[in-house]
């Protein structure tokens, strides 16, 4: 699945029409915080590392990031072509230190 079929197959479940962008920012924050939580309590309090937890939460900031590309009509597949290029400019034989 390329990113505009996922960000096409996510708008799906979007709810609402007032204030989606306001929503979906607020979500975005919210579960990228709980993937941190996760890698706050395996670094800091030994837990253990649960892929499948992660890989959850992970998809929920997908979905957030993905609706707010969408609202703003911006191809999801053009962000991430996007970054690349950045990354590749920003660091033309990889990051290193």
């Amino acid at each position: 699945m390329d990113f505009n079929e996922y960000q096409a197959a996510a708008k799906r479940t979007l709810y609402g029409n007032e204030q989606v962008l306001t929503n979906c920012a607020l979500g975005l924050a919210s579960e990228a915080g709980q993937v941190v939580d996760i890698v706050k309590n395996y670094t800091f309090r030994g837990q253990k590392l649960s892929k499948e937890q992660l890989e959850h939460e992970m998809g929920d900031v997908l979905w957030y990031l993905s609706q707010v590309a969408q609202w703003a009509d911006i191809s999801f597949d053009d962000v991430a072509k996007t970054n690349i290029e950045i990354l590749n400019k920003r660091y033309p034989h990889g990051y290193q230190n």
